[in-house]
């Protein structure tokens, strides 16, 4: 056992977990995503409000939820102690050795995560907390035999402030340079780079770090300027 904590507590452990919850996260936002889509059909918040519901009440999903906090705040901490230690050692900010050319985002990825933190923070602040703190109104839905929370209404109030749309947008464009340098990089850690498929994996992790935040930062700005 001491020498699997001895491995997760080296450079090239926390540079795994790194990787992996990284890897994790991205097809995690896949998932939400898709889920969150909802927001988008002109149904009056039924969709939505039915998937949520069933999103917090599945066992299962609940059990991925709390895992998926985990493994944010775990990557959070691994991404900021491979900053610090190579700043010490170095003197430079947070990068993945690779033969990549160097760019401002696997430059400033402490930065970069660091702003997401917060942006995760506010956006769970706005939405789980109230959600959990059950000071989000019922609504009845057509076909189910009990209330449920009308989380539709809720996005759609927050998504009516100017500040608060601008903030998603700011947050959703550093979470793009995030993954742009952070995508190749996952795969790049975990050894897997040949010259045939790396540059495939490359313009993959480009095409996700663009049409991913895209898609999220449609949602606010179809309700402010459409559904306003």
């Amino acid at each position: 056992m001491k020498w699997l904590i001895n491995f997760f507590t080296s450079s090239i452990g926390r540079k795994l977990i790194m990787s992996l919850t990284g890897l994790f996260l991205i097809l995690f936002l896949v998932i939400h995503l898709l889920g969150n889509l909802q927001l988008l059909v002109d149904d009056g918040g039924v969709s939505f409000n039915a998937y949520a519901y069933m999103m917090t009440h599945n066992p299962l999903i609940k059990v991925v939820a709390y895992g998926n906090y985990i493994f944010i705040v775990l990557h959070a901490v691994m991404g900021l102690i491979l900053w610090a230690k190579n700043r010490a050692a170095k003197g430079s900010t947070y990068a993945v050795k690779s033969n990549a050319k160097v760019t401002w985002a696997s430059k400033n990825m402490a930065l970069l995560g660091t702003l997401i933190l917060a942006f995760i923070f506010i956006h769970m602040g706005d939405f789980w907390w109230k959600m959990k703190m059950d000071v989000v109104p019922y609504v009845t839905i057509e076909g189910m035999d009990h209330q449920v929370k009308d989380l539709y209404s809720k996005v759609s109030h927050t998504f009516n402030n100017p500040y608060m749309v601008a903030a998603y947008i700011v947050g959703l464009a550093t979470l793009s340079f995030h993954l742009w340098h952070g995508f190749q990089s996952a795969f790049q850690t975990l050894g897997l780079n040949h010259p045939k498929y790396s540059p495939i994996i490359g313009g993959l992790g480009k095409a996700y770090a663009v049409i991913v935040p895209l898609g999220f930062a449609i949602i606010p700005l179809y309700h402010f300027f459409v559904m306003k």
